[in-house]
């Protein structure tokens, strides 16, 4: 199950892949949404990026939190992607955007970081700044942004770690232009 918002329903059940390539004839900067700055109070592992920071770079973010399952089963692949492709140019940014009270505490946070030996930056996100920026309504939720800051990828839940995985590798084989 995923875990939404507490504002709407607490479950559903479909999971959403997007990859999204350009139309013949339209440029990529005409064809996709740039990626909304990170507005998070604190960070961990790192002092505060901004998407304009990491041009240049493939960028997986992903909305978590601490307590949450599914965003436990994901965290392996979010890893592995981090460890695999950051020579490559992939940059993992973690915004913990908490569901609960307790989720808030930032000593909390960077114990679980500590303790799962977690090394890709992670933003705290208590206020749901950076979530509403994204539209964002469900943990896990991880988006792929191309070299250039624009959304390419959008996938909910867990699963689909292959295609995660394959769109990872298409956005990194792309040159900086994004053609």
């Amino acid at each position: 199950m995923i875990r939404r918002t507490p504002a709407r329903p607490q479950v559903f059940a479909i999971a959403l892949c997007v990859l999204i390539s350009t139309t013949p004839g339209v440029s990529a900067a005409e064809a996709f949404p740039p990626a909304p700055e990170f507005s998070a109070e604190r960070w961990i592992n790192s002092a505060p990026l901004q998407i304009a920071d990491l041009r240049g770079s493939v960028v997986l973010v992903e909305f978590w939190t601490y307590a949450c399952w599914n965003c436990k089963n994901v965290e392996p692949y979010i890893r592995s992607w981090h460890e695999t492709y950051a020579e490559e140019g992939l940059v993992v940014v973690a915004v913990h955007t908490p569901e609960f009270e307790f989720e808030k505490d930032y000593g909390n946070v960077r114990n679980y970081v500590r303790t799962r030996d977690l090394a890709y930056p992670v933003a705290i996100d208590n206020d749901f700044s950076t979530w509403k920026a994204y539209g964002n309504r469900a943990w896990p939720t991880v988006y792929l942004i191309d070299r250039e800051g624009r959304i390419r990828y959008r996938h909910i839940g867990e699963g689909r770690y292959k295609e995660t995985e394959k769109a990872i590798q298409a956005l990194l084989g792309e040159n900086s232009g994004g053609e």
